[in-house]
């Protein structure tokens, strides 16, 4: 599914980025990013990242800054904070041969959130899960994680189960989905 270059532009509250593929020199950037976006236990080790990435059906989407001029972004008091690096976050995704997409993980930096990268890269996952004949979509997230609920929820995604124990950590789990393809479209 990967390897196409397709860039998405965003801007969001004078934040301009795009979207584009994974290329391998972007891991060790997004590996560090997941440690900051998730506690120990619920973070990706470095081999589970990277499996994930590779697996079959799987993509993964990167947003970008296009401020080449380097002023950061908006932080939360209004002055401008500069990510660590130009990424501002990603997605994983994978597309099952059943018609059911799976969303491995979203991170976004603290600095971009709230800024409409995350909505961004989440309804191009799903666009492409769509395309691939997709006709849900499920996702993990921690029953504690109270920001992640809320914005699942704000993009239509509803609770289907919750798995005890999920997460390394003990935490559990709640599984989240959405309808990708209306009764009427052909799947």
């Amino acid at each position: 599914m990967g390897g196409q270059d397709r860039e998405a532009p965003g801007y969001n509250d004078g934040v301009a980025f795009t979207l584009r593929d994974f290329r391998r020199e972007d891991f060790e950037t997004l590996w560090s990013i997941d440690q900051k976006c998730f506690p120990p236990g619920i973070s990706y080790s470095r081999l589970e990242l990277a499996a994930y990435i590779r697996r079959r059906g799987s993509f993964t989407l990167v947003a970008e800054s296009s401020d080449l001029r380097g002023n950061g972004i908006p932080g939360p008091s209004g002055r401008n904070v500069k990510p660590s690096s130009n990424t501002l976050g990603f997605i994983v995704a994978e597309a099952s041969r059943r018609g059911e997409g799976h969303i491995l993980t979203i991170d976004v930096v603290p600095a971009a959130r709230r800024l409409g990268v995350g909505s961004k890269l989440l309804t191009a996952a799903e666009d492409r899960l769509r395309e691939a004949k997709c006709h849900c979509v499920i996702l993990e997230t921690a029953i504690d994680n109270q920001a992640a609920l809320a914005f699942y929820k704000r993009h239509g995604y509803f609770l289907l189960k919750t798995i005890p124990r999920y997460y390394s950590s003990g935490v559990d789990a709640f599984v989240l989905q959405r309808e990708l393809l209306s009764q009427g479209e052909p799947s």
